[in-house]
C-alpha cells in the first residue's frame, strides 16, 4: 500500500523521510521524526500510528533500533498486517514486515538509509527507491524526492498513487514537513512544494525562526 524511505544526512545530521502511497494522506499517517533522536515510518495493511512515535521513545532511551523495533512488534496481536521501518542518530536502521501485509512486500536497511513497502507493483520498488536517493547530488529534500520518483518509476504502489510526503527535522533548522493528502500526481505536486520551500524569500524566512539548538 505504500513505500517509503528514511535517511540520516551525514553532513548535516538531519533525519529525512518521503513516502507515497496509493491511499489518502500518507504524511498524517506513516511518518514521525525526533531530531537529534531518529526517524520512522510506520505503515501496512492497517497500520499503527502508535508504533510510529512509540519506537522513538525506545530510540531516546537509548534502545538499538533492531531491540527497539522488537520491543514495539512483539507486543501489538495485531503486528502481523503492520510494516515499521526505523533509522536512529547513528544511522543505523531496522524493519519488520509482518506476513499478513499484501505483497509485494521489501525492505531494505543500509548505513545512512532504510526503506520498505509493501503492497508494491513488484519487490525492486524499494532497491529503485534507494538507488535514486543515494545516487542523486541535490539537496536532501530533493535526493529524498529523487528516491520517490524513481521507486514510482521502478513500479511503485501497485494501485497508482494518491498521497505523498517528505518530513525533514534537525536540532538547527525549523522542520519541513511536506504533504500532499490527495491528487493525480501527488510526486509532482510534492516536487512543487519542495522546490517553493527552497526559494530564497521562504528559506530567508525560515532561517530567522527558533531552533531547538537556538530557541
Amino acid at each position: 500500500m505504500t513505500f517509503s524511505l528514511l535517511a540520516r544526512d551525514p553532513e548535516s545530521g538531519a533525519f529525512g523521510g518521503a513516502a507515497a502511497t496509493g491511499n489518502l494522506c500518507v504524511g498524517a499517517w506513516v511518518l514521525r521524526a525526533r531530531a537529534g533522536v531518529g526517524i520512522s515510518a510506520s505503515q501496512g495493511h492497517f497500520p499503527s500510528t502508535l508504533w510510529g512515535e512509540d519506537v522513538l521513545t525506545e530510540l531516546a532511551k537509548g534502545i538499538a533500533p533492531q531491540q527497539a523495533v522488537q520491543t514495539i512488534v512483539s507486543a501489538d496481536p495485531g503486528r502481523a498486517s503492520r510494516q515499521l521501518l526505523v533509522l536512529d542518530n547513528e544511522g543505523t536502521g531496522a524493519a519488520f514486515s509482518g506476513q499478513d501485509n499484501i505483497p509485494a512486500m521489501s525492505e531494505l536497511v543500509q548505513p545512512g538509509v532504510c526503506a520498505g513497502g509493501n503492497m508494491l507493483s513488484k519487490p525492486d520498488v524499494i532497491a529503485a527507491t534507494v538507488e535514486g536517493y543515494v545516487s542523486s547530488n541535490a539537496s536532501f529534500a530533493r535526493r529524498l524526492l529523487a528516491g520517490l520518483f524513481a521507486g514510482a518509476k521502478g513500479g511503485g504502489d501497485a494501485r497508482g498513487l494518491m498521497s505523498a510526503a517528505l518530513l525533514i527535522v534537525a536540532p538547527d533548522s525549523p522542520p519541513i514537513d511536506l504533504r500532499v493528502d490527495f491528487a493525480d500526481a501527488p510526486l509532482r505536486s510534492l516536487e512543487d512544494l519542495v522546490i517553493r520551500t527552497e526559494a530564497e524569500d521562504y528559506e530567508a524566512w525560515r532561517r530567522a525562526l527558533p531552533t531547538r539548538a537556538s530557541p
